[in-house]
C-alpha cells in the first residue's frame, strides 16, 4: 500500500540557509524544525529530505564531507527521537568546475529525479504527499513528480512573486506548514466520518 510522505528541502527549511553548509558546526536547525519532523512521524507521514548539493560539483566539499554531515544530522535527530526515511541529494551542476559532476541531470531540482527515486524506493503515494521548500525550483520539482501539494516557507531564500504564485501556500516556517497540513488532515477525517 502506498504511503504519504512529506518531501522537505534541507537548507532554508530544516536548517539555517548558509552558503554551502558541509560541516556540522555550520548546520543549525531552524526553530520548530525538529518538532515538525516529530509531528509528521506521529501522523504517519514518511519524512524525505531532498537537497541540491552543488557545492560538491563546485569543489567546495566532497561527497564524503556531505555524507559525514548527513550522518551527524541523522544522529542528532535520533537523539531527539526523530528518524528520516530517506535523504536524497544531487551533486551535479550543468557547468560544474569538476568534470565528473558536470551534467544536466534528472535529479537536480527543478527536475523531479530525487523525488521519483524516493517514491519508488519507499512505495509512496505522490498525490497524497506534500513538499515544503524555499524556492520556485522546489515547487517545480514537486509538480513534475506529481506531488499533491507544494508549499513554500519564508525561512530560506527571499520568495519571488512567481514562486509564491506557483505554491499551494506560503508559511512562516516548516512547523507552521506542518501544523496546518495536519490540522486539515484531521478536519478532512472528521468530515468524512460525520453522518
Amino acid at each position: 500500500m502506498s504511503r504519504r510522505a512529506a518531501f522537505i528541502d534541507r537548507d532554508g527549511v530544516l536548517n539555517e540557509e548558509r552558503a554551502f553548509v558541509h560541516r556540522i558546526e555550520d548546520f543549525v536547525f531552524l526553530p520548530g524544525a525538529i518538532e515538525a519532523l516529530r509531528a509528521l512521524e506521529r501522523a504517519g507521514y514518511r519524512r524525505v529530505v531532498v537537497t541540491n548539493q552543488s557545492g560538491i560539483a563546485r569543489g567546495l566539499y566532497t561527497e564524503a564531507d556531505y555524507q559525514r554531515l548527513t550522518d551527524q544530522v541523522r544522529e542528532r535527530l535520533r537523539g531527539e527521537g526523530v528518524t528520516l526515511d530517506a535523504i536524497e541529494y544531487c551533486p551535479h551542476l550543468a557547468d560544474a568546475p569538476l568534470a565528473q559532476y558536470r551534467r544536466a541531470c534528472e535529479c537536480r531540482k527543478p527536475a523531479p529525479g530525487m523525488l521519483l527515486k524516493a517514491i519508488r524506493a519507499l512505495d509512496l503515494d505522490p498525490a497524497g504527499s506534500f513538499l515544503v521548500g524555499d524556492r520556485l525550483t522546489d515547487v517545480q520539482a514537486g509538480r513534475a513528480a506529481g506531488i499533491g501539494r507544494c508549499f513554500l516557507v519564508r525561512t530560506g531564500y527571499a520568495l519571488s512573486g512567481e514562486a509564491v504564485g506557483a505554491a499551494d501556500g506560503v508559511y512562516a516556517d516548516l512547523l507552521a506548514c506542518v501544523r496546518d497540513v495536519l490540522g486539515r488532515d484531521e478536519a478532512d477525517r472528521t468530515a468524512r466520518s460525520s453522518p
